[in-house]
């Protein structure tokens, strides 16, 4: 399963973000697809007051804050693949 993380640099809850992924990818099969929006105008637009924000590939979306707990269950219930 793949699962976007929208983020930027300089962002430190995009890095806690990425830490609670990465935690997660040592208990279920993630592939981590991580995305700087700032090197695209229409993502800054869509995502710049929102990230981190997780995607999965049915178009799900959970932004910040979320703890452990609450990402793997938006994964479980948007992942067919869990």
């Amino acid at each position: 399963m793949t699962v976007t993380l929208y983020t930027t640099a300089g962002c430190h809850l995009c890095d806690l973000a990425l830490e609670l992924l990465q935690t997660l990818q040592q208990r279920v099969p993630i592939i981590l697809n991580s995305i700087e929006i700032g090197d695209d105008d229409a993502l800054v637009a869509e995502y710049g007051i929102r990230i981190p924000v997780v995607q999965t590939p049915n178009n799900a979306e959970l932004g910040w804050p979320f703890e452990l707990s609450e990402l793997l269950a938006f994964l479980q219930v948007n992942c067919a693949e869990l």
